[in-house]
């Protein structure tokens, strides 16, 4: 096993001028900004209330071919909807706590849906009928903050749980393994590289990452390769780069690193992150990051940042030479009115016959305002209209007390 730590210092340099490179084209307009820098701003096209009180939405997934996305809500269920129209679909219900994470499956099974909860179960939906199909118990005061399948069988069911790991066969519903050791505190993350699915990187609020062999009879003692130390609570980690070596972190306090983690470098590491995002708009400070987006063909990782008042910007972040965050290279306003937890781009969906266009879409975004966003990439005469539809939603009857949704 080998053990990393983060000691890259923090160097900076004064934002230049930039255009933001996606997978697909986009037909936007160019408005310059105060400091002179070309940013692109996106236009509302529609604003959806997912429901009729203060709930709000946490987490936005696509299904494979792009014909639906699912939607997680503070009410403990997931919505369905179309990502082109906007229409509403359907619901699942069955959760009694949080829902910390939703994925639809791959293409072997695409009409399944998967979401794991902090009531300890993962569970199996399909999407056709909106109906539970199976579902797995990580064991009595058990949460389950995390999930993803791979493993070299694609078979394997890995879970971030309260500082263990857990490992099911999803053929049969039976754990397999449980790792105790390497986690002091819960696991907020795991991930199976893409290219190597035999690899799993998790972290957690213990501040580390760590990166197993899930070949075999999986143990602490054989399987850790190797761990990362970022020193702080971490929320959120992406896999990224060309040959998926290299790995995005973002922390509880808002702190942003880059790491190789095939050989524990540190790329760079962003103690001021939020001030220097900050620094690089004319709008209200940056007070939190949503989220990080690569561009294989491009080459390039934006972080996502937002303010308390629903406003979102795309920062490209620099990490070869000196690290730097630059100009907000797309700025979304005006659709939100609150905190922004989720952003599902659409600019990498793919063309052909079985997927639904675009349609001059850029994305959607869901927040604690209980909206959800629809947000044009062109300057459509539609782009600013905004509308709520109750026709869209389904009024379900509200039992319970409003769960402030947990910090990870």
């Amino acid at each position: 096993m080998v053990f990393f730590s983060s000691s890259a210092t923090l160097t900076y340099r004064n934002p230049t001028s930039v255009h933001m490179e996606t997978s697909a084209a986009m037909d936007v307009e160019d408005q310059p900004s105060p400091n002179s820098n070309n940013v692109k701003r996106f236009g509302l096209k529609n604003s959806i209330q997912t429901n009729f009180g203060d709930d709000y939405v946490f987490q936005i997934v696509p299904k494979e071919d792009w014909s639906a996305m699912a939607v997680s809500l503070s009410t403990n269920t997931v919505k369905l909807y179309s990502p082109v129209a906007g229409q509403y679909l359907g619901e699942f219900k069955g959760h009694s706590e949080t829902v910390n994470q939703i994925s639809f499956s791959g293409p072997s099974n695409p009409h399944i849906l998967c979401s794991c909860s902090s009531d300890g179960t993962i569970r199996a939906w399909d999407a056709r009928t909106f109906q539970q199909v199976s579902s797995i118990n990580a064991g009595p005061s058990q949460e389950v903050f995390s999930f993803c399948m791979g493993g070299t069988s694609g078979n394997l069911v890995a879970a971030g749980c309260k500082s263990q790991v857990l490992f099911w066969d999803w053929r049969n519903m039976k754990q397999v393994a449980c790792l105790v050791d390497s986690h002091v505190d819960d696991v907020t993350q795991v991930h199976f590289v893409p290219n190597e699915r035999g690899k799993l990187i998790s972290a957690s609020v213990d501040g580390l990452i760590c990166t197993f062999d899930t070949t075999g009879d999986i143990n602490d003692d054989d399987h850790l390769e190797s761990v990362i130390n970022m020193g702080t609570s971490i929320a959120k980690v992406g896999i990224f780069g060309e040959t998926f070596q290299k790995l995005w972190c973002l922390t509880h306090i808002e702190t942003l690193g880059i790491w190789n983690w095939k050989d524990g470098s540190n790329e760079g590491n962003f103690l001021d992150a939020r001030t220097l995002a900050s620094e690089s708009w004319n709008l209200d400070h940056v007070d939190y990051f949503i989220d990080c987006h690569y561009s294989r063909e491009a080459e390039k990782l934006w972080v996502i940042g937002g303010t308390n008042a629903g406003t979102m910007g795309y920062f490209p972040v620099n990490y070869k030479g000196v690290a730097t965050i630059g100009a907000a290279e797309a700025i979304l306003e005006g659709g939100h009115t609150s905190v922004i937890r989720s952003v599902l781009p659409m600019s990498t969906i793919p063309s052909g016959p079985t997927n639904s266009p675009s349609q001059g879409i850029f994305g959607w975004t869901g927040g604690e305002d209980g909206r959800l966003c629809c947000w044009l990439s062109d300057d459509s005469s539609e782009s600013n209209q905004s509308w709520i539809s109750s026709t869209l939603t389904m009024k379900a009857e509200r039992t319970h007390k409003k769960n402030r949704h947990h910090p990870y």
